[in-house]
C-alpha cells in the first residue's frame, strides 16, 4: 500500500492548458475517482502519474518520494487501460508475466504471480487461451492481473470498463470492488461515468476544464457540491435547475418567486444571503420533488413528456410548457421526476408536483452553492 500525493500539476500542450493547478491525495489503501466530462483532463492527468506524460511542472509523490521525472518502470505503478492493450500472439499467461519477464524475475516467481492474479479474477482456466479466444469482459481481467503480477504501489485505471456492455460493466464494478477489498491496494480510477464513480469510490476528485472542483466522498459530493457544476454532474438523471429571483432578502433566508411555478419559496441560508432582486439557480434531485401541491413551497403543473417504468421504480420526465429546466439538454429542458413505485399513466397526462424548501439547493450568481437541503425532510 502507498500514498500518492499530487502537487500543483500543470500540464501544458503549447498555449493550450490541459491540467491547471491541480492538487489532490489518495492515501494508503484508497480507492479514488477521477470524474469529469469528456477533454476535463482526467485521462492526461493520469497519464502523468504513470509517467506517460511529461508534466510542465508541479510534483508526484508516492510515499514521499518525488517520481515526477522518474520512467514510467521506475514509478512503482500499473496502469490498465480502456483498450486492454494486450499483445494478441501471447497466451493470458504470458501476457500477465510480461513484464516481470522483462524484469529478469526467476521463472518460479513469475508463474507463482501469474497464478495468484489468474486465481484472484476467476480466469485460471483462461490461462492457455489466446486474446482473441476471449471475450471482452476476460480481456479485462488479463489486463487487471497483469498489473496485479507487477505487485506495484498504485493501480491506475483508465476508464478500463467503457468498452463493455451494461450488464457487463455492472458486474466488473462489484468484481473492482471485491479486488480493491481484497488486495488493499491504492487505486486511481479514471471515467467519465458518474454512476461508477459514486458506487466505486472512497473519495471523487471532479474535474472540469484542467481544474479539480472538489474532493471527497460520495456521499458528501452529492449531498453538499460546492457549486452548479459538481450538483449537475452527479446524479442521474441530472439535477433539475429553475431560474429564480429573490423576492425578499434577510438575516438567515431568502424568498424565492420564479415564472412558471405558483407560490413562494422561503429557503434558509447558512451564510450572507443575497439581495432582494438578485437571479439565483434553484436545483433540486429528482427524487426530492412532492406529490401533488406544495403548501409552503412552489407548485410545478405540467404533462407528461416521457415515462421510463423500471418495474419497481419510474422516471417521469415533465413538460413544464414555458418552464424549463436550465442546463438539462438531455432531457431538453423537461424536469426528470423520480418515483419509487409503478405509475401508470400515458405521454401528455397532467401532473402537478410540489417543489418543498427543505429539499432544494441554491445557488448565487456565480453558480456556487449556497444552500442544501434537509435530507431528512423530502417527501
Amino acid at each position: 500500500m502507498a500514498e500518492l500525493e499530487i502537487r500543483n500539476l500543470i500540464k501544458d500542450y503549447g498555449s493550450f492548458k490541459a491540467i491547471k493547478d491541480v492538487s489532490f491525495s489518495a492515501a494508503s489503501g484508497e480507492f479514488v475517482v477521477m470524474v469529469g466530462p469528456s477533454g476535463c483532463g482526467k485521462s492526461t492527468l493520469l497519464r502523468s502519474i504513470a509517467g506517460l506524460e511529461t508534466v510542465t511542472s508541479g510534483a508526484i509523490r508516492i510515499n514521499g518520494r518525488d517520481i515526477t521525472k522518474d520512467e514510467p518502470s521506475d514509478r512503482g505503478v500499473a496502469m490498465v487501460f480502456q483498450n486492454y492493450a494486450l499483445y494478441p500472439h501471447m497466451t493470458v499467461r504470458q501476457n500477465m508475466g510480461f513484464a516481470l519477464k522483462i524484469a529478469g524475475r526467476p521463472r518460479a516467481e513469475i508463474d507463482a504471480a501469474v497464478n495468484r492474479a489468474a486465481k484472484i479474477l476467476r480466469i485460471e482456466a483462461q490461462l492457455e487461451k489466446k486474446p482473441k479466444a476471449l471475450s471482452g469482459g476476460q480481456k479485462q481481467r488479463v489486463a487487471i492481473g497483469r498489473a496485479i503480477t507487477r505487485a506495484p504501489d498504485v493501480f491506475l485505471f483508465d476508464e478500463p470498463l467503457s468498452n463493455l456492455d451494461a450488464a457487463l460493466r455492472s458486474q466488473m464494478r462489484i468484481e473492482l470492488g471485491r479486488l480493491h477489498a481484497e488486495l488493499g491496494a491504492t487505486m486511481v480510477y479514471v471515467t467519465h461515468d458518474q454512476t461508477e464513480a459514486m458506487t466505486m469510490a472512497s473519495r471523487i476528485v471532479v474535474m472540469n476544464e484542467g481544474r479539480v472542483e472538489q474532493v471527497g466522498p460520495p456521499l458528501d459530493l452529492y449531498n453538499r457540491p460546492v457549486n452548479r457544476f459538481v450538483a449537475g454532474f452527479l446524479g442521474s438523471p441530472r439535477m433539475n435547475f429553475i431560474k429564480a429571483r429573490v423576492a425578499e432578502a434577510r438575516a438567515g433566508g431568502v424568498t424565492l418567486t420564479a415564472e412558471g411555478v405558483s407560490g413562494s419559496l422561503t429557503v434558509a441560508l447558512e451564510d450572507t444571503p443575497p439581495r432582494t432582486g438578485d437571479e439565483v439557480m434553484v436545483g433540486i434531485r429528482p427524487e426530492a420533488f412532492s406529490d401533488g401541491e406544495a403548501v409552503d413551497g412552489w407548485t410545478l403543473d405540467g404533462a407528461i413528456a416521457v415515462m421510463e417504468s423500471l418495474g419497481r421504480e419510474t422516471l417521469l420526465y415533465i413538460d413544464g410548457g414555458s418552464l424549463r429546466s436550465v442546463d438539462s439538454e438531455s432531457q431538453e429542458g423537461f424536469f426528470a421526476v423520480h418515483r419509487t413505485r409503478q405509475i401508470t399513466a400515458r405521454h401528455g397526462d397532467p401532473v402537478r408536483v410540489g417543489i418543498k424548501p427543505g429539499a432544494v439547493y441554491l445557488f448565487d450568481s456565480r453558480d456556487r452553492a449556497i444552500a442544501w437541503p434537509d435530507h431528512h425532510s423530502h417527501a
